[in-house]
């Protein structure tokens, strides 16, 4: 976009969202990183950040919780975690075009690796929630959200997870050490053979699962705990 005055692309980034953010000062809060020569006190939007987390976790667990009556604690709590992820809200960011606003003390973030701006990209989508939020009420700041994740939400509702996936996730809720998986048997012949493996997470019993492939026989096993551990249903799975 063309260099505007930071007040004109205030304008265009609430044309952007749909809706004027009631407080401007501290919507040009939310956009500030600690960095920026602007940035004074508590004038980063590193506080917002915080709320704005809250607030996003908030309503995605609203809406799951809507979306999948059937589904248990732990699966509503691994699509939450995915969908409020730092990758997911880095992307949020690109679909707003957030970073044609962030006032960086780095320069233009468009300009630097996605990779190396990928946490400033997704605290930035949180401090604007949290901005829209407390000048707007949730209300506004739900509209934006179940707009803007509008398909990552419908992405969630079709998806069939990969169960070695979900057990990680899920595994990492309880502890940092994820789970191991080891081959008990292989027989059949060399042509078609059938793999035995099991699955051991500490301070869970193991399960075994089998297939024609180690990778198939380690899936089986993955999804044998998921369910055991009700965290998916038999036929979820």
């Amino acid at each position: 976009m063309a260099k505007l005055k930071f007040s004109q692309s205030l304008d265009e980034l609430e044309r952007r969202i749909g809706f004027r953010v009631a407080d401007r000062a501290r919507l040009e809060r939310a956009l500030t990183h600690a960095s920026h020569r602007a940035a004074k006190g508590a004038t980063n939007y590193e506080r917002l950040e915080f709320l704005g987390d809250r607030v996003l976790g908030l309503v995605v667990s609203e809406k799951l919780f809507e979306m999948f009556p059937k589904s248990s604690e732990g699966d509503l709590s691994l699509k939450l975690n995915q969908l409020v992820s730092a990758d997911a809200c880095a992307e949020i960011a690109d679909a707003v075009g957030l970073p044609d606003f962030i006032r960086h003390g780095g320069g233009d973030l468009k300009k630097m690796p996605a990779d190396s701006t990928r946490n400033i990209r997704a605290d930035v989508v949180e401090s604007l929630i949290a901005a829209i939020y407390l000048g707007n009420g949730l209300d506004d700041a739900r509209r934006f959200i179940l707009r803007f994740w509008a398909d990552k939400l419908g992405a969630a509702a079709t998806a069939r997870r990969d169960p070695k996936t979900a057990l990680q996730e899920w595994v990492h809720t309880r502890t940092t050490v994820p789970p191991r998986y080891e081959i008990v048997a292989r027989t059949g012949p060399d042509h078609d053979p059938i793999f035995t493996v099991r699955t051991v997470i500490d301070g869970l019993a193991p399960a075994e699962g089998q297939g024609r492939s180690r990778r198939l026989a380690e899936q089986e096993a993955a999804t044998a705990i998921l369910i055991r551990e009700a965290v998916w249903k038999e036929d979820e799975a």
